[in-house]
């Protein structure tokens, strides 16, 4: 049995375009999984900020993570209003008018509050996915934080519960009037392609780059 979309609320709602709108619970979780990162949104003290940051996504919870003096984990702790964005952009839509170009998009907005995670347990698994979110299998190679790390380093988690993606797929809509305009329309599509890895310079003679770093990929989910 599928799990059930999410539950539409008035903050959620698509409005602009709603047909745009996407509450599939397995839609949504595809597009935070490809996504590298986050955008949240927070005010405090009446100060606006939008901060850029990795997450990880493990079932219904989103992670993220920081430096234990970070001023936006701070501000999250205090159980804030937050708003966490994603989005992937597919392709870029080429109009026949200025007014129709558009770009072709996957997009996630989750509202809520966060947490601060106090488990050891849970916190060391939540910094596990976000290195497995970034490079899937990359946990198995590389030395486990530390004591000190870990006190260094806060957790948040923010349960999925106010959540709504909205996509555009497809050509250019025009003008009728336009359509016959001598200009070529349609679609770039576009993706992130990871390059050949560059060693860092002092790595240890002979260690080669591993199967995850020399066939990474984003792969659509």
């Amino acid at each position: 049995m599928s799990a059930p979309d999410f539950t539409r609320t008035g903050r959620t709602t698509v409005r602009r375009l709603p047909q745009r709108g996407v509450y599939d619970r397995g839609a949504v979780f595809a597009i935070l999984d490809e996504a590298l990162v986050c955008h949240v949104g927070f005010a405090r003290d009446g100060q606006p900020f939008v901060i850029p940051t990795i997450f990880a996504r493990v079932e219904d919870r989103l992670y993220l993570h920081g430096s234990a003096a970070s001023r936006m984990l701070e501000a999250l702790a205090e159980g804030i209003d937050v708003c966490v964005t994603v989005t992937l952009v597919d392709g870029l839509v080429l109009a026949r008018s200025a007014f129709h170009h558009s770009m072709n998009y996957r997009s996630v907005v989750v509202l809520g509050r966060a947490r601060l995670v106090t488990d050891p347990e849970e916190k060391r698994a939540a910094l596990v996915a976000v290195v497995e979110h970034v490079v899937p299998g990359r946990s198995r190679d590389v030395r486990d934080p530390s004591e000190l790390e870990l006190l260094a380093t806060s957790v948040l988690r923010l349960d999925l519960l106010e959540v709504s993606a909205k996509v555009r797929t497809g050509p250019p809509v025009d003008d009728p009037e336009d359509m016959d305009r001598p200009c070529w329309a349609g679609e770039i599509p576009l993706r992130l392609v990871a390059q050949a890895p560059v060693a860092d310079p002092q790595l240890r003679v002979g260690v080669e780059p591993p199967p995850i770093a020399l066939n990474y990929e984003r792969r659509r989910r």
